[in-house]
């Protein structure tokens, strides 16, 4: 059950970035607006999808599961500190909780790697009958 288990946590964590990346493809014009009325340059918006989608699949595939994770949890807190700092308004409170959650599991993830059920666990495999051969 672990094995599966931790292929369901990665595929929860990775399709909210998915998701998100993907929608702000379609709402590029809107998305960019807003960072720019929130104080962050919508030019780097690119980027922003770039990592939402790709951070994304790598979680959900379980590649370079450390490096995505420290990624994503960085970006959470960072997103929530800009994005979600009116305390006074309920809904952005637990949107920042949300975000800051959504980080510690990320931390757990990279302290715990992807687990059985992963490319990179595919990848260590093979380095290791490679290196015996």
């Amino acid at each position: 059950m672990k094995k599966v288990n931790q292929v369901v946590a990665r595929v929860f964590l990775g399709h909210i970035f998915l998701l998100a990346g993907l929608s702000k493809i379609g709402a590029y014009e809107g998305t960019q607006g807003y960072m720019d009325a929130m104080g962050v340059p919508g030019m780097l918006l690119p980027l922003v999808i770039l990592l939402e989608i790709g951070g994304g699949l790598a979680i959900i595939a379980g590649l370079q599961t450390r490096w995505a994770s420290y990624a994503l949890a960085a970006f959470s807190v960072v997103s929530a500190v800009i994005f979600h700092n009116n305390f006074g308004d309920q809904t952005q409170m637990v949107m920042f909780m949300k975000n800051i959650a959504i980080a510690g599991g990320f931390l757990l993830l990279a302290d715990q790697g992807a687990g059985a059920y992963a490319l990179d666990n595919l990848r260590s495999k093979a380095k290791v009958a490679a290196s015996r051969s």
